[in-house]
């Protein structure tokens, strides 16, 4: 009872440590008017996008057309000059990368991929998505939740100096679920804010606002397709970032923040399809040359001068730092990665000595369309196997690991994880094509076309139907109109 009452009256002086912590950092909120706690001046939010806009690009790459880049530019220049914060120099960037994403750091550094891009169909679409994470910006989201987060570890290390009951596991514990609990749920009502100032500048600058509405559906079937080829594969399912995707588009308090940006509505609102449709015509589409490109079950490297193929039925998974192929449900996978060679070493030598594998099984010398390596059977956490095999090419090492998610199953895989690794060969000249990536091209629908017959000749491999009727808002059973401008992909 004692070290109870001990403890109210100490979590007492902590929370008013915290108050009088607050109430020392409140700035004015360019959106709203009122003070908001914040622990950050503009100057430090600038640095922190400046300081970090180099490792973004660096990260996901800038996509390499200046002219989608000034269009972009343009676009967001639009919607900035009607918003809370025009004082900012805003910088908007198109990244190379096939992922579904947009985002904002502080400071007014707006980020969104060629993957989003060619998934949208015009540019108050665009603007919808720009228009949002600018609504980030203004309303200073990420200082806010970065001050949340700083005063909640600032609070606990006070407390623990101050009260020394606060040092147990369990308070510690409960402090971080509290602590991540204020910071989920100002973030869901960031994101509803941020849709209701991005519906805002929108109409102010000319766009129907109701293009917000259209963006949230093209990520809600999005979500919908991801969900259902992760569960085809058994894996977990990405999506979107924040909760942009994740209010429905009949979502009442969602359709009244946008609602509201009507009184800003001018006549004629614009949505510029033909426009949007005409500047990424001819923009990569999924995996780019420099990135790796996915052709079926085959994976073709032009810069690193590879070609691979991964078992039959078999998704493929293309990351920055590896290549991943999962059996259907997930029952197995092959992870691809590659390793400088700065030694010059066995393949042998190099799994003992780089991968630090030890009691290799059944180890054999690889010898394959010309190139050198090895490979084996490892014992695994959890009592399963593994195969690891490693091959040269050039300076590089290139590192293949098999495995089951049931240990029962390895000896049923086996042959389908070594099948990949002795795949691997020099990439050919009549591959060089397939190497080159993929495009989107906008076409004028003729009377032969249809869905059907474009899935037929269409180089994506995954689900070919239905991601034609993602790029074209007509997902999942939508049909192509005689003399509509429709997205397919050669």
């Amino acid at each position: 009872m004692r070290t109870r009452r001990r403890l109210c009256q100490s979590l007492r002086l902590l929370v008013g440590a915290l108050l009088f912590l607050s109430l020392t950092a409140c700035v004015q909120n360019p959106v709203s008017g009122k003070n908001d706690f914040v622990m950050m001046s503009e100057d430090s939010e600038i640095g922190i996008g400046r300081a970090n806009h180099p490792k973004i690009v660096a990260e996901y790459g800038r996509y390499e057309d200046e002219a989608l880049q000034q269009y972009v530019q343009s676009v967001g220049d639009r919607l900035a000059a009607v918003s809370h914060r025009k004082g900012l120099i805003y910088r908007f960037t198109v990244l190379d990368s096939p992922v579904i994403n947009a985002f904002a750091l502080p400071g007014g550094y707006i980020y969104i991929t060629r993957g989003l891009m060619a998934y949208l169909n015009s540019e108050a679409e665009l603007a919808a998505v720009l228009g949002h994470e600018i609504g980030h910006v203004t309303a200073r989201h990420g200082v806010r939740q970065q001050s949340a987060a700083q005063a909640a570890n600032i609070g606990y290390t006070i407390g623990a100096i101050l009260v020394p009951e606060l040092r147990g596991g369990l308070s510690q514990d409960l402090f971080n679920m509290l602590g991540g609990a204020l910071l989920s749920g100002y973030g869901r009502e960031h994101e509803l804010e941020s849709d209701g100032l991005g519906a805002e500048y929108l109409a102010r600058s000319g766009y129907d606002p109701k293009a917000m509405l259209d963006v949230i559906r093209v990520l809600k079937n999005q979500a919908s397709f991801a969900e259902m080829e992760a569960k085809r594969q058994g894996r977990e399912p990405r999506a979107y970032h924040g909760v942009f995707a994740s209010h429905p588009d009949n979502d009442t308090r969602l359709q009244s923040v946008v609602g509201a940006a009507n009184q800003y509505r001018v006549p004629n609102a614009q949505v510029k399809r033909d426009t949007y449709l005409a500047r990424i015509n001819g923009m990569a589409f999924g995996d780019s040359a420099k990135q790796g490109v996915r052709s079926g079950q085959n994976f073709y490297h032009l810069e690193m001068g590879f070609a691979v193929k991964f078992p039959d039925g078999w998704q493929i998974n293309n990351r920055p730092d590896r290549v991943q192929s999962v059996a259907d449900g997930g029952k197995a996978f092959i992870e691809m990665t590659a390793a400088d060679l700065n030694r010059r070493l066995s393949p042998a030598q190099f799994m003992r000595q780089r991968l630090g594998v030890e009691g290799l099984k059944s180890g054999q010398v690889l010898k394959t369309n010309g190139l050198e390596g090895y490979t084996g059977i490892v014992d695994a956490e959890g009592g399963g196997l593994v195969r690891i095999s490693v091959l040269y090419l050039g300076d590089k090492a290139y590192i293949f690991i098999g495995g089951t998610k049931d240990k029962r199953l390895f000896n049923q895989f086996d042959a389908g994880f070594l099948a990949t690794a002795k795949s691997f060969h020099r990439l050919r000249s009549d591959e060089m094509t397939l190497a080159r990536g993929q495009k989107v091209v906008i076409k004028t629908v003729g009377r032969g076309d249809n869905y059907q017959a474009w899935s037929k000749n269409s180089p994506i491999t995954n689900s070919p139907m239905l991601q034609l009727r993602l790029l074209n808002a007509q997902y999942p059973s939508g049909e192509l109109r005689v003399g509509q401008k429709a997205k397919l992909v050669r």
